[in-house]
């Protein structure tokens, strides 16, 4: 960072990635920002600078300031963290301390000391505030400390579950022989070790997997587990639409001995919607005039399957959200990508993070999932390719990820 750079981010004042502080506040104040601002994006925190932008400059040595950055960055925050540290000259004998965090450091959820208690900050603009319960484990979800779908749902067990399902799976899907239904013990004890089932104190319940992927009715414990799929006749959204469906149910199927689906689960009946609503567009193959879909059928499915088996079932306040309109479909799930995950990484197909594991490896076994994470780059990027010459956008906001695939009207 030169000169130039450091006083036009200063004069741009606060924002979610920019902290201005006095050196002389207190040092629970800088472990609080340094922390919120680790476990948004990383950032920069300039010290010596007032919070309306005017530069004080550092009241201590430069070494003397180093030195205290680095003591709070040991003691005060959790894990341990080495930021990045520079002090620069700006005239008239006033320096300023540039702290750096990486936005990529790994070590999330960063805790700061708060007089005896360790507390897990975030950012919110341009303020850092104590994250709420749900927030944090989202956090340690996404650090793959705690897997959320294999989380005990209570006032649930094996009855939540539907069994010609789950015998169908192991038998015709797995090819595995099971005793009787009669022998309920037997699939209970089947249950708790493939993580379909849990135990919660004396209880035995369902896991947050169990029910998506099996649930005889999901949304009565997971309100989030569904796909909300509209086809607009615009170019944006509004109140008429051509067609609306909330999609509720088991994620998986039924299939026959031969794998052929007998009975769709949420995954088909959304791709079932899409090709219903989507349209179609012509174009002259020598002197024939062809009628084709707007979108090819493998970035469909390719699509939803990411967002079924990848968001995070941890926000609960709204669906996967799946939008025709007349110039591009876009499949949007709730949570950011998974600690290590980069859009880049997808579009090289280098990808082997998994948010949900025992749902993707689940799904895997329908089939629905390649088996080199190949699956962004090969169905959605090429196959759009092929079909239109269209580049797909994969976008991550700030707590959701969006696939959209054009029609080339």
């Amino acid at each position: 960072m030169n000169k130039t750079e450091l006083l036009q981010l200063i004069a741009n004042r606060e924002n979610s990635r920019v902290e201005l502080k006095r050196d002389d506040c207190r040092p629970d104040e800088i472990a609080k920002e340094m922390s919120a601002l680790l476990n948004l994006e990383g950032g920069v925190f300039f010290l010596g600078v007032e919070d309306d932008g005017a530069i004080s400059g550092l009241t201590r040595s430069r070494r003397d300031a180093e030195e205290w950055v680095m003591n709070i960055a040991r003691q005060k925050l959790q894990p341990v963290i080495i930021p990045v540290w520079t002090c620069m000259e700006i005239g008239d004998g006033r320096d300023i301390g540039v702290t750096e965090l990486a936005a990529d450091s790994p070590g999330k959820p960063y805790k700061a000391r708060r007089g005896r208690a360790w507390v897990t900050f975030v950012r919110a603009g341009s303020t850092s505030r104590e994250a709420t319960r749900e927030e944090e484990g989202q956090f340690y979800q996404a650090a793959r400390l705690v897997r959320y779908e294999i989380k005990p749902v209570l006032d649930t067990g094996l009855e939540s579950l539907d069994m010609d399902r789950i015998e169908n799976y192991y038998q015709d899907v797995l090819k595995r022989s099971l005793p009787d239904r009669t022998d309920v013990e037997y699939m209970r004890q089947l249950l708790l070790n493939s993580d379909l089932l849990a135990e919660a104190g004396n209880e035995v319940c369902a896991t947050v997997a169990g029910l998506l992927l099996y649930g005889k009715n999901p949304n009565r414990r997971l309100p989030q587990a569904g796909v909300t799929a509209v086809a607009f006749p615009g170019f944006e959204k509004e109140y008429n639409t051509v067609d609306e469906e909330r999609i509720r149910g088991p994620l998986t199927p039924r299939v026959s001995s031969r794998g052929a689906v007998v009975e769709n689960g949420v995954v088909d009946r959304t791709v079932d919607f899409i090709v219903r609503t989507m349209g179609s567009v012509a174009h002259l193959e020598g002197g024939r005039r062809i009628h084709r879909k707007s979108f090819p059928l493998d970035a469909v499915r390719e699509a939803v399957v990411n967002a079924v088996a990848h968001r995070d079932y941890g926000r609960e306040e709204t669906d996967i959200e799946v939008s025709l309109y007349r110039d591009r479909f876009e499949v949007i799930s709730p949570g950011r990508l998974p600690n290590g995950v980069t859009v880049e990484k997808m579009k090289e197909g280098v990808v082997r993070v998994a948010r949900n594991e025992l749902v993707k490896e689940i799904l895997r076994d329908y089939r629905y999932i390649e088996h080199y994470g190949m699956g962004v780059r090969n169905r959605i990027i090429n196959s759009m390719r092929d079909h239109n010459g269209t580049e797909p956008d994969l976008v991550e906001g700030d707590d959701r990820f969006m696939v959209r695939l054009w029609n080339s009207l």
